[in-house]
């Protein structure tokens, strides 16, 4: 059963581990695909809130991630006690996106319930070191993999090796 916001205090980093939920994902999904990615999405997320989590970590990026977010956010009307927490590469993660996209974003960070920068500015590697701070601390990933080269698949096999259960919504 996911904790009330009271008992995370007393929980230790081993306990919330293995309550967290990471997503990891493409950041284009065609526009076939999207109805399908977002039901199977949600079925897992709805899965997974009942084995007992409560933390669902995503890393801010267009497409998946995003589609992660919102269907976190959507669905703490019906579980009030799951988290949000958004593990950003950078300030200015948003720079070059379209105007829609980076009020979405901002919209998205300010009702998640915890937002992490794992670095100030941008550096070639901010984007490995989201990836990986999300699958170190996660007990479970769920993941939207085609490719079997790119971010994704380098996040996912990074998880593998880690011992993550990992749940691909691609049928």
């Amino acid at each position: 059963m996911c904790y009330n916001i009271i008992g995370v205090a007393s929980m230790t980093n081993f306990e919330i581990k293995k309550h967290t939920c990471c997503f990891s994902g493409h950041r284009k999904i065609s526009k076939s695909e999207i109805l399908n990615v977002k039901q199977r999405l949600s079925e897992a997320i709805i899965s997974a809130i009942k084995d007992g989590y409560c933390f669902f970590g995503t890393g801010g990026a267009l497409g998946f991630d995003t589609l992660a977010a919102q269907t976190v956010l959507d669905l703490k009307k019906n579980y009030p006690n799951i988290r949000l927490i958004l593990v950003l590469p950078c300030l200015s993660q948003t720079r070059n996106w379209k105007a829609a996209d980076i009020s979405e974003y901002e919209r998205i960070k300010k009702k998640a319930d915890k937002v992490v920068y794992i670095s100030k500015e941008y550096t070639r590697d901010c984007m490995f070191k989201r990836n990986r701070h999300l699958v170190d601390n996660s007990s479970l990933c769920i993941c939207y993999l085609k490719e079997q080269s790119g971010g994704t698949a380098y996040t996912v096999k990074y998880a593998i090796a880690h011992g993550l259960n990992v749940h691909n919504i691609v049928l």
